[in-house]
């Protein structure tokens, strides 16, 4: 299969990347660096070397160049029989603190990029009445967060968007999965005093992602919710 990627070099993107090359799967990925989107496509193409990856630095938060990536994987792999909304944008802040522009900038990462996306590759998914969609949303989409409420608010609408998606495609064969993971051990919680083992790892992550792809052809996993064993960190 044809696998599409946001925020693809770190954390749980990256993670999702390794697993799907591992699979055999070829890859659409993309991030804000191209230096590390070149370094994670030698390292994948060293691993498994049959593994077809495009790269493109995208910011996620412009319109054309997300636009642009969409376009340009469709013509590079023909069809992307999944995509896979995980690029995230967190500041902490309250909003009664936070700069009037906060909202906008995680509404633009967090809901627009899978937005615009949905509108390219899940246009091709309805036409072809096959394909699998999954939206990396966050514990934050149904419970409130202290300390992140402009975050809180566009997880809960990524949500929202991705039970359209589902509304919309359910009649044409197309997947639609919602991820709701809790605290993930990530390079957000870089330099943490925590133990490693308190968190959800990134890898958790891909290999649910993978159990729901092997699924059989009438089964769809509408929401799929993961936290700490001991609880949220």
């Amino acid at each position: 299969m044809n696998i599409l990627i946001t925020g693809a070099t770190k954390g749980i993107g990256k993670a999702i990347a390794i697993k799907m090359a591992q699979e055999g799967h070829h890859l659409a990925l993309c991030a804000r660096n191209e230096t590390e989107l070149t370094s994670l496509k030698e390292e994948i193409q060293k691993l498994y070397p049959s593994v077809k990856v495009y790269t493109q630095a995208v910011d996620c938060s412009l319109k054309a160049e997300v636009n642009a990536f969409a376009a340009q994987s469709l013509q590079c792999f023909g069809f992307i029989d999944v995509l896979i909304n995980n690029v995230g944008f967190f500041e902490p802040a309250a909003i009664l603190d936070e700069t009037d522009d906060l909202l906008e900038k995680h509404f633009l990462v967090n809901v627009n990029c899978a937005y615009l996306l949905y509108k390219k590759i899940g246009l091709s998914m309805r036409e072809a009445r096959k394909g699998h969609i999954f939206n990396i949303c966050s514990v934050a989409s149904i419970h409130n967060i202290v300390n992140a409420g402009s975050y809180c608010v566009t997880k809960a609408a990524m949500l929202s968007l991705n039970n359209i998606m589902r509304a919309e495609l359910i009649h044409h064969q197309v997947k639609v999965t919602a991820v709701l993971p809790g605290s993930t051990l990530t390079s957000s919680w870089e330099g943490t005093t925590v133990a490693a083992d308190k968190f959800i790892q990134p890898e958790d992550v891909a290999l649910m992602i993978n159990q729901t792809l092997n699924l059989s052809v009438g089964a769809n996993v509408d929401q799929l919710i993961v936290t700490p064993t001991g609880g949220q960190v």
